[in-house]
């Protein structure tokens, strides 16, 4: 899947206009929900209200979940929910987060599990508010038996569905504007990012690396449409024909592909350009020779939260640094 960047550009520079217009005063009030009328969000809007409102329905992956009353309670079962739950302003509603949710400083950190996740532990918190990235297998049922809301958020597969997620987040624990607010300021410098080096950048050749066995990530992923927003031309996108996200590359493959920019995420795993050297024929590539190899933070590049536009502007310039104008 390639992305077009005029398109997306153009969608990020709505998403400003619409959320700069008709957020009206800021000031929120806590807490209020007597009288207020039930709302309605849908993944990828941007609704927002003056005041928090509930009861409130929001649309996850999961259907349509009521929330009766402001979470006072809530656990997050997933890295990027945890960010954009602090990032939106619900830092301390949250009682707890999983053991992979090391960011912000200071998040309630447990040894929860999102991947493996025990219902009786997860009840032993007495949430009233559940958010997680996937299902396996009876927790939404669970949870919902004894009356606990759960959002399923997946994994974002663009920009737009990681602003529609914190606009969930946002809706669903008394802090849209918040989150719109959060989401404007996202658009508003990843707009900015491509007016500055775009240009400069347009057309280099990336190949990212998840790990030493030559998964990668192409534009059908965030972080993807991230590069793509860029005009990077992501090798693996010639790869991933059905739209993936997340193809497994062969050695040969990418060593044809002789990309620009090589991009490690598996840095912090032992892999660096002196082990990409010991690869065969890789030395020979550009990327290698140059040493236009990146060091990438995992956390950060797997997450669709305000921290992947700092991730990206870093890539951006250092790409900007590495590759010849021209």
């Amino acid at each position: 899947m390639f992305i077009k960047r005029s398109a997306v550009l153009t969608a990020l520079l709505l998403m400003v206009a619409a959320c700069s217009t008709g957020s009206g005063d800021s000031t929120t009030t806590v807490g209020t929900t007597s009288g207020a009328p039930e709302t309605t969000t849908t993944l990828g809007e941007s609704t927002t209200t003056s005041e928090p409102a509930f009861p409130v329905t929001v649309d996850a992956a999961n259907g349509q979940v009521a929330i009766e009353a402001m979470p006072e309670a809530i656990i997050s079962l997933s890295p990027s929910a945890t960010e954009n739950l602090f990032a939106v302003g619900a830092g301390q509603q949250v009682v707890a987060v999983d053991d992979q949710s090391n960011y912000p400083e200071g998040a309630p950190t447990t040894d929860l599990s999102g991947f493996t996740p025990n219902l009786e532990s997860i009840l032993s918190y007495d949430p009233d508010l559940v958010v997680i990235t996937f299902d396996p297998g009876g927790l939404i049922e669970g949870l919902t038996a004894v009356g606990v809301p759960v959002l399923l958020l997946p994994s974002a597969t663009s920009i737009d569905a990681a602003f529609g997620e914190i606009q969930v987040l946002g809706d669903a624990t008394g802090h849209s504007e918040e989150a719109a607010a959060v989401i404007a300021s996202m658009a508003a410098d990843l707009s900015e990012l491509v007016a500055e080096v775009g240009e400069l950048i347009a057309g280099t050749t990336i190949y990212h690396e998840l790990d030493p066995t030559y998964y990668s990530v192409s534009s059908a992923s965030y972080v993807g449409e991230l590069y793509a927003l860029l005009g990077l031309v992501n090798i693996a996108d010639a790869a991933d024909p059905e739209g993936f996200g997340y193809p497994q590359l062969a050695a040969e493959y990418i060593v044809d592909q002789d990309p620009d920019v090589i991009l490690l995420a598996d840095a912090g795993f032992g892999e660096s350009i002196d082990t990409l050297r010991q690869r065969p024929g890789w030395s020979e590539m550009k990327a290698v020779a140059n040493d236009a190899v990146i060091a990438i933070d995992p956390d950060v590049s797997s997450r669709w939260t305000p921290r992947s536009v700092v991730f990206i502007r870093e890539v951006a310039e250092a790409i900007a640094e590495l590759v010849p104008v021209g």
